[in-house]
């Protein structure tokens, strides 16, 4: 069964920092395509892909303010934000790339002054 446990969200000012991450298990993680989703309301957006190998895709919005990463040797994926904007407020998921059927609680971001 898959399980993601998201962490790292939280509250801070615009043009500041947080880092992600995602303990995954349940998969053979180092395989998977993982991704970086967030909603708002009921509109999910994938943020970030990374495959196996490293190869790294990005959402328009956020390209050059957001990396993300992988260690397949911990079974997980991080998503650095830098620059952050009040319209990066949402909460955060991680799934694979296509998402499997169950999405793990997220983390909430919030950019605020």
């Amino acid at each position: 069964q898959v399980q993601l446990v998201e962490s790292g969200g939280g509250l801070v000012q615009p043009g500041g920092s947080l880092r992600l991450s995602c303990a995954a298990s349940g998969m053979i993680f180092s395989t998977v395509v993982m991704g970086w989703y967030r909603q708002v309301g009921k509109q999910r957006e994938l943020v970030a892909t990374i495959t196996s190998g490293g190869s790294t895709e990005y959402a328009s919005s956020v390209k050059g303010r957001f990396t993300i990463s992988r260690d397949n040797g911990k079974n997980t994926v991080y998503l650095q934000m830098n620059a952050l904007k009040p319209e990066d407020t949402a909460v955060y998921y991680c799934n694979g790339r296509p998402a499997f059927g169950s999405w793990g609680q997220g983390t909430q971001v919030t950019v605020s002054s």
